[in-house]
């Protein structure tokens, strides 16, 4: 087995190389290899200079994460080899291409200079899986680029371009070409005995009062925005003691707060997350080596909110698109829309006019389904009704080429009958794209009854291209996501007839960590949107046979309080802002009269998160024990991705398996005592007793 870090010679110079396929990653075997080489450069007297280079596509693109959870990250510390590298008594160069994350960006911190090919990237986004930088980066970033840019680089968890870095006082230079010559001439310039000035570590950080004001200005503006809080607040304490401690005081402590982020729960969730991601684009069952469709066009019928949505994703990665509407109105209306929305982002600053115009060059309008015959993949994205959607997808079976994708945005519908109306099942499949579907991440890919295993991997390859993260559901009403929702939002209802207020109920959820509570988030997706769902379920069939069901969104939809966009809804609006309204309190307290159902002024907000939370995770169950979705796992991606659940907390089933299966089956078994189980809401599934009894866990299901 090769080495990871080799080093051989070049008259006088020292090349050392990493080659970790396929990124690098700073494992063990790399760390002890490093310390060896380095070891044997500072004893040679025949080596004056080291280039650090690294083989393959990146530079070291981080840590090797799984360490972190398998192994022991105390082992073959950094810190010690980072310290070797800045008292090596040789100047350090370290040569970035791709990417320097992580632990491989702080190797190149410690190393005494850094050049980079201007498409390299470089930061520190440690935050994302909620550690802190371990091995010197909150020391040395502070002291080479200021306090306040290295608090924003930290807590954002953002890498920035080479260029962008080098004028922050990251990188030295920007390279052409082979970067060994680049080394090399870059040596060549370099006075002897330079190394001794360019230690990061001994760095002046500057005014130690404009440092603490900036420290305590981030604890106040940047640690609310961050999606790992227990993280940031230690990245900021660290910052401060590189402010007033001394750099060994400042990376002991560092040190400490690193290992203490490893071990914590919101860490633990969040490299979760991470590998559930990775996960869920591995499709059971599917054919080794299957042949995918290339997708040069695609074509997207309606243009409202949601196609216009859909359209952008494709453009905005160079595939043209052929947005189809009805009426010319409402096609222009789609295509301004689109536009707009790039004038937004041209005027942020994030696209350039030149960029805006070659994205809207690749959109074409047509009125004619006709003009998609020629499209790889066709997605409808219509409204949603069973029957308009069946009349759509039937012209398309005729229409599209014969190895084209036809795929469906329905976000609740029954794929498989959709897919017969094509007359070509095995070309159809679900995509459920979320709104806005140019911002959100989550892409539910629903695998049909005939879907072909070629238009499934097709389309997974292309959700990555398009920057979504994809996970596959089996068909059922409301496929993973959605049918899930259904129990969280018919007990945010109960709860809301029982007494509680919206803001209340919304109030306890966000606390617990949702981004919106369940009442704000259908004003503004729409009261109608969500009651006409409902109400096409109900034709189905599919709605219990409990009166009161989900009676506040059909009343409030029947009222014309449609949510945010009509000025009413759950809640009364001043512009945006969301003001309580005791209109629906009347409304809520007249619907419990009607349907029996007792009022009380007792609810506390950990009741309100219980009830809410256990018929999720139940429902999870269920999907698994069904076959919808292949993994407890992909349902955390489903619901972190898409439905506001902090990745903090890991998803609902990574939740459930940290609160305990038995805790969730005793506080299920409370609430059917005490509220009644006549619909069977509580009924635990078979799965979910299975693994309590069993004292396992969904993560090893």
């Amino acid at each position: 087995m090769s080495r990871p870090v080799t080093w051989r010679k070049d008259d006088g110079l020292a090349v050392v190389t990493i080659d970790n396929p396929p990124v690098n990653a700073l494992s063990m075997a790399v760390r002890q290899g490093l310390l060896d080489v380095f070891r044997q450069i500072r004893d040679d007297p025949a080596t004056h200079a080291v280039a650090l280079l690294c083989a393959g596509r990146t530079f070291v693109a981080g840590a090797d994460i799984r360490e972190f959870s398998e192994g022991d990250p105390v082992a073959v510390d950094p810190n010690g080899i980072f310290d070797l590298i800045e008292h090596l008594g040789k100047p350090v160069l370290a040569t970035i291409h791709g990417t320097a994350l992580g632990g491989g960006f702080e190797l190149a911190l410690a190393s005494h200079y850094r050049i980079a090919l201007a498409n390299a990237r470089v930061g520190l986004p440690e935050i994302t899986l909620g550690l802190v930088p371990g091995a010197g980066g909150t020391q040395r970033s502070v002291r080479l680029m200021g306090v306040r840019p290295a608090l924003e680089l930290m807590l954002s968890g953002t890498p920035i371009a080479a260029p962008e870095a080098m004028k922050k006082g990251l990188i030295d230079e920007i390279v052409e070409g082979d970067l060994l010559a680049a080394a090399k001439a870059f040596f060549s310039r370099l006075p002897a005995g330079g190394e001794a000035t360019r230690r990061a570590s001994e760095r002046p950080i500057g005014d130690a009062e404009t440092a603490l004001a900036d420290i305590e200005s981030a604890r106040q503006e940047l640690l609310g925005k961050s999606r790992a809080p227990l993280a940031a607040a230690r990245i900021v304490d660290c910052v401060s003691a590189a402010v007033s401690q001394s750099f060994a005081q400042g990376l002991e402590f560092e040190r400490h707060q690193f290992l203490a982020s490893v071990r914590s729960p919101e860490s633990a969730a969040l490299r979760h997350i991470f590998f559930a991601e990775r996960e869920a684009a591995r499709i059971p069952g599917l054919p080794e080596g299957v042949q995918k469709h290339p997708v040069a066009k695609v074509g997207v019928i309606g243009a409202g909110t949601m196609g216009g949505g859909i359209a952008m994703n494709f453009i905005n990665v160079g595939i043209p698109v052929v947005l189809i509407d009805m009426g010319q109105e409402a096609l222009d209306r789609g295509l301004g829309i689109i536009r707009r929305n790039y004038e937004t982002t041209l005027a942020k600053g994030k696209l350039t006019r030149e960029q805006l115009d070659a994205r809207m060059a690749l959109l074409t309008g047509a009125l004619q389904y006709g003009d998609v015959a020629d499209c790889d993949l066709v997605i409808e994205a219509v409204f949603e009704n069973m029957s308009i959607k069946k009349e759509v997808l039937g012209k398309l079976g005729g229409l599209c080429k014969p190895d084209a994708i036809i795929a469906t945005n329905t976000s609740s519908l029954d794929v498989d009958e959709l897919a017969l109306a094509t007359g070509r099942p095995q070309d159809v499949l679900g995509m459920h794209f979320f709104s806005p579907a140019n911002v959100m991440r989550l892409l539910e890919v629903v695998r049909g009854r005939q879907t072909s295993p070629a238009a499934l991997a097709t389309v997974m390859a292309l959700a990555k291209r398009i920057g979504k993260v994809a996970v596959v559901s089996g068909v059922c009403y409301g496929f993973i996501g959605n049918r899930m929702l259904e129990g969280y939002l018919r007990e945010a209802e109960l709860l809301l007839m029982e007494g509680a207020t919206p803001a209340q109920v919304d109030q306890a959820l966000e606390a617990f960590g949702m981004a919106m509570g369940p009442h704000r988030m259908m004003d503004l997706a729409g009261v109608d949107v969500g009651a006409k769902v409902l109400i096409e379920r109900g034709k189905a069939g599919g709605l219990p046979a409990d009166p009161a069901y989900r009676s506040v969104i059909q009343t409030l939809h029947q009222l014309g309080r449609n949510g945010q966009k009509a000025g009413v809804g759950y809640y009364r609006y001043e512009g945006r802002k969301a003001v309580s309204d005791p209109v629906v309190d009347d409304i809520c307290a007249g619907l419990a009269a009607r349907y029996g159902i007792a009022r009380r002024s007792d609810i506390a907000a950990g009741e309100i998160v219980r009830r809410c939370l256990y018929p999720l995770i139940n429902e999870g169950a269920k999907t698994l024990e069904e076959g919808i979705a292949y993994r407890a796992s992909d349902i955390d991606v489903v619901w972190t991705s898409g439905y506001g659940f902090p990745a903090r907390l890991g998803g609902p089933m990574h939740q459930a398996d940290v609160i305990g299966l038995a805790a969730i089956l005793e506080g299920m078994a409370v609430f059917a005592r005490r509220y009644g189980n006549q619909y069977g809401y509580w009924e635990p599934a078979a799965l979910l007793q299975k693994l309590a009894a069993s004292g396992q866990r969904f993560a090893d299901y």
